[in-house]
């Protein structure tokens, strides 16, 4: 087969040297021709900007007549102006955003713009000062208002610089230098000036938009009082309400105001009345203010309650039907005087107190009759029916978010499971459920045979911690707090000076609080401890929030005994009963996650195992309890010689395991050493006299003894019998020795 194949040709010169220059991949080729294209029109602001400023810090241009180089440069920069427009609105349509690079070319070409008109003036025979001049100003202020802030400062910072640069050009004369300052003093101010006036009115729209919203939510709470009154006769005002309630409120007088205006509406057009609207009296009786009125309807906003007709409504509490020549009437606002007037007076549904004035007019003298009447008392009636509705609707809602936020306090205290987490959810709840200034929880320990106290939690309004108080302890006193666990009930039971009262001791006194509730936190018939919150507002704790805090403490006292056992229970699975130590299980796990960080952070890890030396003969002589001491000594100085990171474990038996995270060999022995000469120095004391024993231990390391658990357990198990099998009480690195032998 290869006899009958030709022989591979090379192929001519001209064809490769056509190849390397007009072919594809050729240096002339017609890709390299559409790159280097893109990259000349890309470069052409650039060009046309350089070349610009240099001939406006170049003298002739303000010096002599206008040449050849000026019209070109003059071309170049209004023919990359354009370009730079065009592929922006191309952009823009497309919804690419402004980049810096844009906003760059952009900002100087029209500013280059603005300043060769300036400069073309002046070597035109203009004055220097001449009415041009602004153009660079105005170009500045435009610039620093529509860019982003980077490229703005930049070109403000570039037209000085063009500034200076002409100064320069034109001979650098001292006395151009007030000029010079005047105009960059110009440039600074107009681009500081849109910034500045752009700030003040976001500054007074803000403001006139927050006055607006007070007056707005004024009113709402006006109304809401005065809509509260129809439904129950001499209700007293609410005072310091929550912003839920304060909300719900708002929510209620929007409702109740659509429904009043929807009434009005069908009244108006039942009775072919003109203007149809509702009154309500002020507080003071004096004055009569327009609660609602039927769309179209021009009326007064605030009427005199003693006098015209409406004034009769008010004394007479009785409806007045007129009709003619009407004199008197005031509560319109412009327009032709009414000739009919029918007003009935809004009564509450409670009692029948007299709340304000119904009332609907006609342009026409055609008077109202008696059946025009009824339907007005049935609307004033129905008015009255819509807010008491509302009022209970609103009452609904408010208990129905409390409930929800009760059982949903319950249910978070249900989830936690350390006593920590206990502390903090049952503050949050009792925020949740009252006003709560100052808040704070109570343990009470009882394991030292005295009764005593701690301030395990306590927290100010906002939920930031009160330092100065949290972790105090007290002994058992007559404080209301350890009275309300003694008692197991609620205290105070009556208003009290809560500057003089003695809350948790002698030495805390509680100032600036008006109210002031402590509940115990029960499980069963044993008491835990104390919730204890405050406010600055007299009276906030009333029976209804008082009977949902004790509910809180029952539920909080019961989390807490979980939260208790369940540490407890985890405790017990995690340590080792007579020494404290973390367990063997325990210990494999922590091995695995510290040998994983290392891994994957790059870290040493230093693993230590230790034996009791001659720990047998130490049972048969002493006895089992003697060895029972031992072990939980060796157990003690392991665990106050290890640090906070480390993980001091049983291993089985008379062994003990150190985990050493984020540290090498060398620092592992010293630790080793450390603790070897400290149990080698201790005394333990018995009725048989006074023993001391030693240890052997060894030692391995991640990474140089080995990557993998099992590696480093072997061989921190071979230095430790290495250490047996040479004298014993010494610490043995065994890669280390084996290093040692191989040199």
């Amino acid at each position: 087969m290869r006899s009958r194949l030709p022989a591979a040709r090379s192929r001519p010169l001209l064809v490769l040297a056509w190849a390397a220059l007009l072919g594809d991949d050729g240096l002339l080729g017609e890709p390299a021709r559409r790159r280097a294209g893109r990259a000349a029109l890309r470069a052409l602001p650039a060009l046309a900007a350089v070349m610009t400023a240099a001939l406006l810090v170049a003298r002739p241009l303000a010096a002599a007549p206008l040449g050849r180089a000026h019209a070109a440069a003059g071309l170049l920069l209004a023919g990359a102006l354009a370009g730079v427009l065009v592929r922006r609105l191309r952009r823009g349509r497309a919804g690419r955003r402004l980049d810096a690079r844009e906003a760059l070319e952009l900002g100087a070409l029209v500013l280059l713009a603005a300043a060769a008109l300036t400069r073309a003036a002046e070597a035109g025979g203009l004055p220097r000062d001449a009415a041009l001049q602004p153009l660079v100003y105005l170009a500045v202020a435009a610039l620093s208002a529509s860019l982003p802030r980077g490229p703005g400062l930049a070109l403000v910072a570039g037209a000085l610089a063009l500034e200076a640069g002409g100064w320069w050009g034109q001979g650098g004369v001292a006395a151009d230098l007030p000029r010079l300052a005047a105009r960059g003093g110009f440039i600074a101010l107009f681009a500081l000036l849109y910034h500045g006036v752009l700030g003040a009115r976001i500054a007074a729209g803000r403001r006139a938009e927050a006055a607006a919203m007070e007056r707005r939510r004024r009113e709402l709470d006006e109304r809401a009082r005065q809509l509260r009154l129809l439904a129950v006769s001499g209700e007293a005002a609410e005072g310091g309400r929550a912003e839920r309630a304060e909300r719900l409120g708002e929510a209620a007088v929007l409702e109740t105001d659509g429904a009043a205006r929807g009434l009005l509406d069908v009244a108006g057009a039942a009775l072919r009345a003109t203007a149809a609207g509702a009154y309500l009296l002020s507080d003071d009786d004096r004055e009569l203010r327009l609660w609602e009125g039927r769309a179209g309807s021009r009326l007064a906003r605030v009427l005199a309650a003693g006098e015209g007709p409406l004034g009769g409504v008010v004394k007479r509490r009785a409806a007045v039907r007129m009709h003619g020549e009407l004199r008197g009437l005031r509560h319109r606002e412009g327009g032709p005087a009414p000739r009919a007037l029918l007003a009935v007076p809004l009564l509450s549904r409670v009692g029948g107190h007299l709340r304000g004035v119904v009332l609907a007019d006609r342009d026409e003298a055609v008077p109202f009759d008696e059946a025009d009447e009824r339907l007005l008392e049935a609307v004033a009636a129905e008015l009255a029916r819509a807010a008491a509705a509302e009022r209970l609707i609103r009452d609904g809602r408010a208990r129905r978010e409390e409930q929800e936020r009760f059982y949903g306090a319950i249910e978070r205290l249900n989830r936690v499971t350390t006593p920590r987490q206990v502390l903090d959810a049952v503050l949050a709840a009792a925020a949740d459920m009252v006003t709560v200034d100052f808040g704070a929880v109570t343990l009470q320990d009882d394991g030292t045979g005295s009764i005593r106290h701690k301030v395990a939690r306590a927290v100010l309004a906002g939920g930031a911690t009160a330092a100065e108080l949290e972790g105090k302890e007290f002994a058992d006193n007559g404080g209301l707090v350890a009275c309300a666990v003694r008692l197991g009930s609620s205290l105070p039971g009556k208003a009290l000076r809560l500057s003089e009262a003695i809350v948790f001791d002698e030495e805390t006194r509680l100032r600036g609080l008006s109210s002031l509730k402590i509940l115990p936190l029960r499980t069963g018939d044993a008491v835990l401890g104390t919730l204890v919150v405050g406010a600055h507002r007299p009276l906030a704790y009333d029976g209804d929030a008082v009977r949902q805090l004790e509910i809180l403490g029952l539920q909080a006292g019961d989390a807490l005994q979980r939260a208790r056992l369940f540490e407890a229970t985890e405790r017990l699975a995690t340590t080792d009963g007579l020494t404290g130590l973390v367990n063997h299980r325990t210990f494999q796990a922590r091995l695995d996650e510290h040998l994983a960080a290392a891994q994957r952070y790059g870290k040493k890890l230093s693993l230590l195992l230790t034996d009791i030396d001659h720990f047998k003969s130490v049972n048969d002589t002493w006895g089992h309890p003697v060895g029972d001491l031992v072990l939980k000594g060796v157990a003690r100085i392991l665990q106050k010689e290890a640090r906070v990171t480390d993980v001091a474990a049983r291993y089985g038996g008379e062994e003990f395991a150190l985990v050493m995270p984020e540290t090498d060999q060398a620092g592992a022995l010293r630790t080793a050493e450390r603790i070897r000469e400290k149990v080698a120095g201790a005394r333990f004391r018995t009725e048989q006299g006074e023993l001391s024993v030693t240890i052997s231990i060894g030692v391995a390391t991640f990474p140089g003894d080995g990557r993998q658990k099992a590696e480093l357990v072997e061989l921190a198990d071979g230095g430790l019998y290495h250490a047996k099998r040479h004298g014993r009480n010494q610490t043995v690195a065994l890669g280390q020795l084996r290093a040692a032998r191989r040199a």
